[in-house]
């Protein structure tokens, strides 16, 4: 099931202001982008079950010292992975997204975690399941991965979040690696969304459940349904955050803005899940722009206290 024609369109406006916006303040963006780093690493290493909390993550890539003394292995993963999406950013748009890419960034992704299997397929006898999923044989793997990006690139019909979706779902279905294919599975999501003149998205450990009950629907009966909704709601969230900085807007809670409002607080923090209003997360924590009104249950830009 493809991405709906409202959700398509409200994309399209978002990112055409998005667009706009950024050409006169890439430096603004940048550090939007650099202050969602932890974050972002955060999210990526808590769905396979890193320790680190959120605030470790970010002392660890700032070498600040810890008050625990975590694994080497969940240290050099914070740090591998803020040296991939740096990469990933820096090259976006300026190759194109193959396999030589995706072994490059796994072998970046692993270096000094276990060296004998970076930047490699799977090989003979290395099988691997995931929940009720047994991946394909090792043998399969390459030419799978071929398959997949043939068919990402080839389609020129599709929407491109649907596009992205399929071949996440297909990537983490094939599981080419032995050890890191979530985390450069989110990885390439953001390529492919930044090669586009897009923003890099944050799929967040809270709602891992729903994430991971979309490769469920995939395996059994091909369903994509439920991945192009997560990747649709995390990159509109992503366009609300950037705009709203972009326009210079004053940034509160929403917690706050719901008060000073006078709103009801179940509905409108349904609507932030829902991204019906302009309301993003950081640090887990919903924020919004206060020169956005509710009115006739639309949102409208106009100053709260108007």
């Amino acid at each position: 099931m493809a991405t709906t024609p409202s959700i398509q369109k409200n994309i399209s406006i978002l990112h055409e202001e998005y667009t706009s916006l950024k050409k006169v303040k890439e430096s603004l963006l940048a550090l939007v982008d650099e202050a969602e780093m932890p974050e972002n690493i955060y999210n990526s290493n808590a769905i396979e079950n890193s320790t680190l909390t959120l605030e470790e993550t970010e002392k660890i890539l700032r070498d600040i010292k810890l008050t625990r003394y975590p694994s080497n292995h969940e240290i050099f993963e914070a740090k591998n992975l803020e040296r991939v999406i740096t990469y990933k950013r820096d090259k976006a748009g300026q190759r194109p997204l193959d396999e030589e890419l995706i072994l490059l960034l796994h072998k970046m992704l692993l270096s000094s975690i276990d060296d004998n299997i970076a930047g490699r397929f799977r090989k003979k006898s290395e099988y691997v399941r995931v929940g009720n999923h047994i991946a394909p044989a090792p043998e399969h793997v390459g030419r799978m991965i071929e398959a997949a990006l043939s068919n990402y690139t080839n389609d020129m019909k599709s929407y491109f979040l649907d596009k992205i979706a399929k071949f996440h779902l297909e990537f983490e279905t094939i599981h080419p690696f032995c050890d890191g294919n979530g985390r450069i599975g989110r990885v390439i999501i953001n390529f492919q969304l930044l090669t586009l003149g897009l923003p890099r998205i944050i799929i967040r450990n809270k709602g891992k459940e729903n994430y991971y009950r979309a490769f469920g629907e995939y395996n059994d009966n091909g369903e994509t349904k439920t991945m192009e909704k997560i990747l649709s709601l995390a990159l509109t969230e992503s366009l609300h955050k950037r705009i709203a900085y972009l326009n210079g807007e004053n940034i509160i809670r929403l917690s706050d803005y719901i008060k000073q409002a006078q709103l009801s607080a179940p509905s409108i923090t349904g609507a932030a899940r829902r991204q019906t209003i302009p309301a993003f997360r950081e640090k887990g924590v919903w924020k919004i722009g206060d020169s956005y009104k509710y009115k006739r249950g639309k949102w409208q830009p106009q100053l709260l206290n108007t």
